[in-house]
């Protein structure tokens, strides 16, 4: 999966450079499919891969955690 974001990451970055450095005619499309390269495909890819494995209640503010928080408050005062 890494290679495959790795890839289309070169891939779209690459495209945003040719468009910028080349004068051709179709440099304003390049750009502009790096850019949707980057945004719709490389960006998804890599959250998913990086979130796959985790709970997201492990993330969450409920009040069990605010209330452990408050707990090491207090102790951190008593130091």
């Amino acid at each position: 999966m890494k290679y495959i974001i790795a890839l289309a990451f070169i891939a779209s970055v690459t495209s945003i450079i040719c468009g910028y450095w080349l004068d051709i005619d179709y440099g304003q499309k390049l750009i502009g499919y790096g850019v949707l390269g980057l945004f719709f495909v490389v960006i998804p890819l890599f959250t998913y891969h990086r979130w796959k494995d985790r709970d997201a209640k492990d993330y969450m503010l409920t009040k069990e955690k605010i209330e452990d928080m408050r707990k090491k408050e207090g102790d951190r005062r008593k130091l």
